[in-house]
Formats: structure tokens, C-alpha cells, sequence
């Protein structure tokens, strides 16, 4: 027993926080004069450049991909005080004063339980110039299914996913917000993304989802590129 609850202790340190949180800039923001605009921008990036010492965070712009947000930061950490500590640091800036949060989701990493060998997938390697991101729940039906009979159709989706050169972060929400996942893949180019999706249409698991939207391409930047692509 003691040596399961040391393994248990050290997998669970493992796991980490994963925020995605995206920003609507209201238009009476774009009628401040430029010099404002600017300081706006600087002190908002000077917060999330300051937290990039205590979490991972990557920067995202969606100014012309969708009309309901404008920018997503998703941050990563072992631990939730720093996600509400930068959220706390946000809402003190000017720039609070003009932005909205749309969309708020909060999830975990884990390992999977279809995969005997799979890693706890908490990096966020900052390296594609895309990042599609949605929530995900199954319907109840799924989870009466026998482990056995959900393995083999998770292998199957599995082996669709693998023939694109598209990254998948999966989060788990159980309990922690409203959804049952958070999903974020990475790629260098949509089309890998929207041909992967298509395929896994066809996958036996596909039959079992009962939400996957909204769904947000986010194209990445550093923080001084994400607020000065707002104007």
C-alpha cells in the first residue's frame, strides 16, 4: 500500500492546469487615441511577460478568424493559484476596462485510460503556428460501454489521428467546469486540421459525441503580437 500511494503521489505531481481563456476588446477601446491604445497594450503585456516566469503561456490572435473573441491566452501550471493570480493581475489593468471573457475553460492533464504506456501530456512546446481548441463531451452511453469495447474504439480513432501531423493536448474537466474534455491540437496549417476532423467522422467513437463547439482556430503570437493585432 505504501509503495501504490507513493506511485499514486508521484503521478499526480505530474499533472497540470491547462486555462483557456479567450477576450472580446469592446469598440469603444479602438476610439481611445493611439497613445492610450498603446499603453493599454504594454501594461496588459508586461503582466502576462511577468507570469511567463511562474507558468507557460502561449499567446493566440483570432482578429479576423471569429467575430466573438478576439484573443486566447492558454496557460499552464501545477498549480491553480497562479492561473487565478494572473487572472486577478488582468482584471487590474486598464485594458480590463475594455475587454470582455467570452469563453473560460479549465482543465487537467491525466493519463489516458486507453492507453497502457500514455504520458502525461502537460507541455505546451510553443512551436505550431496553430492551435484549434474546443470542448468536448460524450454522451452517457459511452461510459456504459465495457473498458474493453472503449479501448479498441480509442485505438481506432487513435490510428486515424496518427496518419496527420497534427498534435493533440486532451484535457480532462471532470468535476472542474462544465465539459467533460478540453481538446487542443496543434499544427502549422489548417488544412491538416480540417482533413483530420472529416476522417475521424467516420470513426465508430465519432457516434458517441454529444458536444464539440464552439471550436476556435487560434493563430499563435507572443504577447506584444497578440495586442497589436487588435489595432
Amino acid at each position: 500500500m505504501a509503495n501504490l500511494q507513493r506511485r499514486e503521489t508521484k503521478k499526480d505531481s505530474q499533472r497540470s492546469y491547462h486555462k483557456y481563456t479567450f477576450f472580446k476588446v469592446d469598440k469603444a477601446w479602438r476610439s481611445l487615441s493611439k497613445s492610450k491604445k498603446e499603453s493599454t497594450k504594454t501594461e496588459f503585456v508586461n503582466v502576462i511577460n511577468d507570469f511567463s516566469q511562474r507558468l507557460a503561456i502561449r499567446c493566440f490572435s483570432l482578429v479576423g478568424i471569429r467575430g466573438d473573441t478576439d484573443f486566447m491566452i492558454w496557460s499552464v501550471t501545477t498549480k491553480i493559484e497562479y492561473i487565478h493570480q494572473l487572472g486577478c493581475n488582468i482584471l487590474g489593468t486598464n485594458m480590463a476596462r475594455y475587454v470582455d471573457i467570452p469563453y473560460s475553460y479549465l482543465a487537467m492533464s491525466k493519463p489516458s485510460p486507453y492507453f497502457k504506456s500514455s504520458p502525461i501530456d502537460s507541455k505546451v512546446e510553443g512551436k505550431s503556428k496553430f492551435v484549434f481548441v474546443y470542448p468536448f463531451t460524450k454522451k452517457k452511453e459511452w461510459y456504459r460501454l465495457p473498458l474493453e469495447k472503449r479501448i479498441k474504439i480509442m485505438r481506432e480513432h487513435s490510428r486515424i489521428g496518427l496518419k496527420y501531423p497534427v498534435k493533440i493536448h486532451t484535457g480532462y474537466s471532470f468535476g472542474i467546469d462544465d465539459q467533460e474534455f478540453m481538446l487542443a491540437f496543434e499544427a502549422d496549417d489548417p488544412i491538416h486540421f480540417l482533413d483530420l476532423v472529416e476522417d475521424l467522422r467516420r470513426s465508430e467513437a465519432s457516434s458517441y459525441t454529444l458536444l464539440e463547439t464552439p471550436i476556435f482556430t487560434c493563430l499563435a503570437k507572443d504577447a506584444k503580437g497578440m495586442m497589436d493585432a487588435l489595432g
